[in-house]
């Protein structure tokens, strides 16, 4: 409770899925005075807008959540807008917090950035060694930029910055459109959907040999505010659950999980990705006692259940 006593929080991004938990999880550690600023008011792609922010609310953190994200299909259609967008937003924000003399800077990467063809799991010294996968690259470059920035920042202005890296988040609030959404909202979608139409397939992308590892979204919010509190070094820091799935295996449990009992027919013209995706977490466990708690099959279910509890709601608005 001490150490966010009279801080001034800024959580850019507070408003989506991810920041809505941060958010929680920063009034239950004891943060009284937090700020989120609504893309309406702030586009924080605008330089003036940047500076605007910082001179009205004086923060003594920033936590930079917000980013223009999607899945693959998402990041084959718009990689110029995901590339300059999330680059443009993060360098100015990390240079303007410098001049206003943030005291420190939390800065989210992503899973994307690592090599398409990394020894697994991914080791946080292994992020510089090779080409990310092709069809997300241009948005994982431009979120590893700020880990860059920050480390070059330190170095020569003494400014504190972190940089933490997730897998795939998932829980209840996510975002559940076909076109944009990542891999389990879009999974669980089809299946509810398949389940309610009775229809006999649904369609799932690729071949489904590719692994993921995913982290339910209450547990990445925990460690963000925890890595807030307690890290203070330049290295990045990966987050994850530790379990490694396959697409296939995955799309079954999920199938399961809703109670569809229809077919699946795989797209093999679809890309798969990155071969594989798993993270050793061992670093944040070392450094501020952290690890996820939340099993996936338990964190499934909880975001089935919201799915479900909001499809009737989100079909009438057309989402």
């Amino acid at each position: 409770m001490g150490f966010w006593k009279d801080k001034r929080v800024v959580v850019t991004g507070g408003g989506g899925f991810l920041g809505s938990f941060v958010i929680e999880k920063l009034r239950e550690a004891g943060a009284e005075n937090v700020f989120v600023p609504r893309s309406k008011d702030y586009d924080l792609r605008e330089r003036e807008n940047i500076i605007r922010l910082y001179e009205e609310t004086r923060p003594h953190i920033i936590i930079h959540l917000a980013a223009i994200v999607g899945g693959i299909g998402a990041n084959r259609r718009y990689p110029g807008k995901f590339l300059y967008d999330n680059a443009i937003m993060g360098i100015q924000l990390i240079e303007y917090a410098r001049h206003f003399r943030v005291e420190k800077f939390v800065s989210i990467g992503t899973v994307c950035s690592y090599p398409k063809f990394s020894s697994v799991p991914f080791k946080e010294d292994d992020l510089w060694n090779g080409y990310p996968e092709e069809t997300n690259a241009p948005y994982g470059l431009a979120k590893k930029m700020f880990l860059v920035q920050l480390q070059a920042y330190r170095q020569e202005y003494g400014f504190n910055g972190i940089y933490l890296i997730p897998v795939n988040l998932y829980g209840p609030g996510d975002n559940f459109d076909l076109e944009t959404s990542h891999v389990i909202p879009a999974l669980i979608r089809k299946c509810v959907s398949a389940k309610q139409d009775d229809q006999p397939k649904i369609v799932a992308w690729g071949t489904g040999r590719a692994t993921r590892e995913f982290l339910y979204v209450e547990d990445a919010a925990e460690a963000i505010v925890t890595a807030t509190e307690k890290y203070e070094k330049p290295d990045p820091i990966n987050l994850g659950s530790g379990q490694e799935i396959s697409i296939r295996d995955l799309v079954y449990l999920i199938k399961e999980l809703v109670g569809y009992g229809g077919e699946v027919e795989w797209d093999t013209t679809k890309p798969d990705g990155q071969p594989r995706r798993c993270l050793d977490t061992s670093r944040a466990w070392q450094e501020f006692e952290w690890r996820a708690r939340t099993s996936l099959r338990d964190g499934l279910q909880r975001t089935i259940d919201w799915f479900m509890a909001n499809y009737e709601s989100m079909i009438a608005q057309g989402r």
